[in-house]
């Protein structure tokens, strides 16, 4: 019998790099969470995990222990990092299948960090087009942008200036390309105190 094979974080072999930032930046790896991607009429009404659908373009809203996010005028990613994803694709297929709706795991398609702190805004700015300012990027902003060239998804925690927060969902294999700019992208502050 063949031995069960274990699943290694792609971003295993930057963690102690990504430990070692200056002060004023935190980049965690986020452990694996369950992902689905879903299709439905938004007039729906459906409610997933005790939460509605967000139809505001480009939002987040909180659904059970994981988020619902927006990507498009009829399509969502939910994730749930205490779900199994087939569990996950299950449940959601059930409440979406009444309405015409479908749901697909892709768990594996993308890979999660965050990151904090209050240089988290100006680094990310160097490889994002997207208005960062704490007025237009409020906490529950999402977008579909590009981060250094790799293709995100990325979301708005907190948005205070002294200590913002964002998660960041990149595809698995661009994991380690984005880790790699993030630390070059970081290198500036190596020795400055953190400004507000």
């Amino acid at each position: 019998m063949a031995d069960l094979l274990t699943r290694s974080h792609p971003l295993e072999p930057y963690l102690t790099a990504l430990d070692a930032l200056p002060d004023g930046l935190r980049v965690t790896a986020e452990p694996f969470v369950a992902l689905a991607g879903l299709r439905v009429d938004p007039a729906s009404g459906v409610q997933l995990r005790g939460a509605a659908l967000p139809t505001t373009p480009n939002t987040w809203v909180p659904a059970g222990d994981g988020r619902l996010v927006w990507l498009g005028p009829d399509e969502w990613l939910v994730t749930s990092p205490g779900t199994a994803p087939e569990a996950l694709e299950a449940e959601v297929a059930g409440v979406l299948r009444p309405v015409g709706g479908v749901a697909v795991d892709v768990s594996a398609q993308r890979i999660g960090l965050r990151i904090s702190g209050p240089r988290a805004r100006q680094v990310l700015a160097k490889g994002c087009a997207i208005d960062l300012h704490p007025r237009v990027f409020v906490p529950g902003s999402s977008a579909q942008t590009t981060l250094g060239q790799a293709g995100v998804v990325l979301l708005a925690l907190d948005g205070r200036d002294d200590d913002a927060e964002f998660a960041v969902l990149v595809r698995s294999s661009f994991a380690g390309y984005l880790a790699t700019w993030l630390l070059d992208a970081c290198l500036e502050y190596a020795d400055s105190a953190p400004t507000s």
